[in-house]
Formats: C-alpha cells, structure tokens, sequence
C-alpha cells in the first residue's frame, strides 16, 4: 500500500462505557490498515468501495463548512477516476474499519487539517473528534469520533470524558507471559443493532445503576492500572469487568461464546470482554500466560495485541 497508511484500532477499555460518559483508551492496531488509491480497471472490492464512496461524497456535501471544509471538486473528480479504499481491516469487527476510512479524507481533502505535528490541545483533539463524529456517523448512525481519531493519529487517546480527552503513552510491551489478544468469533457484528439494544437496556434504572457504579468503576481501575503498569491489580479488575460484561450484555455476546466466556472466569486461563460494540466480530482477551491461553482456546484463532 502507498500513500499516508491508516490502521486499526482497538478500544481496550470503555466500550459503551464511553457513551455514558465513563472513561476509555483506545490503542492504534497496526496488523490491519488501510489507504486510498485510484485504479482504472475497478473490479470486486475496489469496485464496491469507489461505489461507496460516491455515497459519502454526497454525505459529506451537506456537511456544515463552518464544522469542516473539503476540496469537493478534488474529491468528486478523484473518485470519477477511480479512487477507492484499499483496506485489510476487516469490516463489522470492532477494530475501526470505517475510521481509518474517515480519517484519510479528512488527511487528504481537508485544506486547513490539524495534523499530529502540532502541539495537540485538548481543544484540538475536541474539535477533530467532533468533525469525525459527524463524518463518521454516515457508517453507523451515530459515532463518538473516537475511531477516525485513534486512526487518524495513530497514537494512545486516553478518554476522561466526553469534553476531556487527551493523547497517551503507555507502558512498552515486555517480553512476559501475559498478554492481550483478539479472539475471532467469525460474525460479522453491526455497531448500529447493538448500541440500540444498550439505548433500550438504559431506560431501565437497574442498568443504569450498574452502568454508573459498577460497570464505570471497574472500567475506570482497568485503565488506571493498565496505564501505570499495575498488571497483577488489572487482571483482578478485569475479571470483574468479565463478569459484569456477562452478566449485563449477553445479547452482545455471540451465543456460541457464553460458554467460552464462563470457562474464562472458572478456570482463571483467561478473562473475555466486548471489543468494539460486540454482537460479532472480535472478542479482546487478558492473559496472564498466553501459552496457557492458547491450549484452552486451541479451537479459536487468536491474535496477539500486547505483551506484559
């Protein structure tokens, strides 16, 4: 792949979460990217791309110019020519596929872009996240922002809240036992279905509690810990978080996957959460010995993310 190259995220922490103003991290994923490029022969996947695109160049006409201005003719005349999205991310699982498409228009046709060579503002940082909600809410009906932003600048964006967001380091990988991985479930899983779900389960006050107490809290440990190094206290805090994610969100969760889950929390060989909105796609593991991880799971395809 030529050109500026945008890759998957993966939302660590704070899935759903986020939507109810707790706190997430999210984390570039550099196995999968993605970047335009023009062909004159379009045929397949290219084909349906540049026919996509033509659907979101139209959507982005209407977008309000005082938000965000695009070079629409450059844009217009690119995609007549051929442009679309080459991209090995895949799609409807969790790990920004739209975002990395969002986040290289807005680089290439946006002439006054903030770029990740200036000093990143928490106002700057605001702005680009809103103008990729906005763009992005074309692929799903409503979107945070948050993916195009981690694609866009390809570094850690811790999010304190919905006005506090802020780039972050965190801790270099080790060469331990422990790690984070993606479990493949081999569905494809829809953002919009799922987030309606969780919008329904909000109008109860049970689950709004547990959202705000619970759910909010452990999230909120998890990423203190994961941020400072503390891996013996994350993966207590991950556990729970397991458990609640079980309890609360099973129709985010593949079917076939309940059991796989419950195996995880009894046995201590691995903890399960929802990467992304769930509903199909990938499932993010913890580990603290990833060989053991793997015997258990000997039936799934894994993919290694980070090692503690």
């Amino acid at each position: 792949m030529k050109g500026p190259l945008f890759y998957a995220k993966i939302l660590l922490f704070g899935e759903y979460g986020i939507i109810k103003d707790s706190k997430g991290l999210a984390i570039p994923f550099n196995a999968y990217r993605g970047a335009l490029k023009t062909s004159s022969n379009l045929i397949g996947k290219s084909k349906d791309s540049n026919e996509h695109l033509k659907h979101f160049y139209n959507y982005l006409k209407d977008i309000d110019t005082a938000l965000v201005s695009f070079d629409l003719n450059q844009l217009e005349q690119d995609i007549e020519n051929g442009m679309y999205f080459d991209s090995s991310i895949p799609q409807g699982y969790g790990v920004g596929s739209s975002g990395a498409l969002v986040a290289s228009i807005y680089d290439k046709y946006v002439a006054d872009k903030i770029t990740v060579l200036e000093n990143l503002t928490r106002e700057k940082l605001l702005k680009l996240k809103n103008i990729f909600s906005v763009m992005e809410s074309f692929f799903h009906g409503s979107s945070s922002g948050l993916d195009p932003l981690n694609s866009y600048l390809s570094i850690p964006i811790l999010i304190n809240s919905k006005e506090n967001i802020e780039a972050t380091g965190i801790p270099s990988q080790k060469e331990g036992k422990g790690a984070v991985f993606l479990l493949d479930s081999q569905q494809i899983g829809e953002t919009e279905p799922m987030v309606n779900i969780f919008m329904n389960k909000m109008k109860n006050e049970g689950f709004r509690k547990m959202i705000s107490e619970d759910f909010a809290k452990t999230t909120d440990a998890c990423i203190e810990d994961f941020l400072h190094g503390n891996v013996k206290s994350l993966f207590g805090n991950v556990k729970s978080l397991s458990k609640l994610v079980l309890k609360n969100f099973k129709p985010m969760i593949p079917d076939a996957f309940h059991k796989v889950w419950e195996n995880g929390i009894k046995t201590n060989d691995y903890y399960l959460k929802l990467c992304g909105s769930g509903g199909g796609g990938y499932i993010l593991g913890f580990t603290e010995d990833f060989e053991k991880a793997q015997i258990s799971l000997k039936n799934y395809k894994l993919e290694l993310v980070y090692r503690f």
